[in-house]
């Protein structure tokens, strides 16, 4: 039985970026002194969600890749031997930026990285602004620890994401991401939104046969224009097996760090009950990649 101890940490950001990043870095050791060989890390970690309000100033927080994060996760890594997928704000170019996720490896260099390539436009999430669509495609990123689907926060509402980085051997989909409730929603439609989210997911898992772990940050961050009554990022970071099973779903409120055990063997099995992949009727599908069909 191939099963990977997975970290998952869910936490809350300040405007300090320091704070952030020395708080990631005692999660990080401590789930790896708990024996977590893969640590995940929710979408754009190192500093609030900046994406609420389109400011110019805000591309001073991008860096390079490799440049100051890497290099930070990467000693991280090395010193704990973990594998860890972060997220960050990439500066490709003067002018040119991504949501890019790069996977470190336990040796602590770059095993790769997926530029996000579904980048949303809606208030509070003015993601246009700043991020290029990607342009790596969709494509697993192999390591120590095995072949990892990753994919950033708004790519998980798009099966076909999913199910290319299946079509390729990914072994586990991986979701960072950053999504709250609209603060003037009533309190059942946040919720069907947050179930919303989490069933489209485990929807990816069922349909793929994988595992999927989605690692999403949590906590109240204002928005600096105050347009509107800022974000209340709902947590709920979980992961569910190749039949969508629930096999952990964190607090909607609160910090988390916790290692889930996935048995990444257990896929080839759902997969012979299930063969999703020797039935899809291939010949019949060319008009996918249409925007709409009149």
């Amino acid at each position: 039985m191939k099963e990977i101890k997975i970290g998952i940490i869910q936490q809350h950001n300040v405007a300090d970026i320091k704070n952030n990043i020395e708080r990631l870095a005692e999660n990080i050791t401590n789930l790896a002194q708990r024996g977590a060989q893969l640590i995940i890390l929710q979408e754009l970690h190192n500093s609030l969600y900046f994406c609420q309000t389109e400011d110019v100033n805000k591309f001073e927080l991008a860096e390079t890749i490799p440049g100051p994060s890497t290099e930070f996760y990467g000693e991280l890594a090395r010193e704990l031997g973990v594998v860890i997928v972060t997220s960050l704000f990439e500066k490709r170019a003067p002018g040119l930026y991504h949501n890019t996720a790069v996977v470190i490896e336990k040796d602590g260099s770059i095993a790769g990285k997926y530029r996000k390539m579904h980048i949303p436009d809606d208030p509070a999430y003015y993601e246009k602004f700043y991020f290029t669509p990607g342009d790596l495609g969709f494509h697993p990123i192999d390591t120590s620890v095995g072949r990892l689907g990753v994919l950033v926060c708004w790519d998980q509402w798009y099966p076909e994401a999913a199910r290319l980085m299946a079509l390729q051997g990914a072994e586990i989909l991986i979701y960072p991401t950053a999504i709250g409730y609209e603060t003037s929603d009533t309190d059942e439609e946040q919720q069907r939104q947050r179930e919303a989210w989490t069933t489209v997911m485990r929807g990816h898992a069922v349909a793929n046969g994988l595992p999927v772990i989605a690692v999403n940050r949590v906590g109240y961050e204002p928005d600096p224009s105050k347009q509107t009554g800022g974000i209340q990022f709902w947590g709920s970071s979980f992961a569910a097996g190749p039949q969508g099973e629930l096999l952990f779903r964190a607090s909607d409120n609160e910090e988390e760090g916790i290692i889930i055990n996935i048995n990444i063997d257990h896929s080839e099995q759902v997969r012979r009950w299930w063969p999703f992949l020797r039935d899809r009727r291939i010949d019949e599908y060319g008009e996918i990649t249409k925007r709409f069909i009149d």
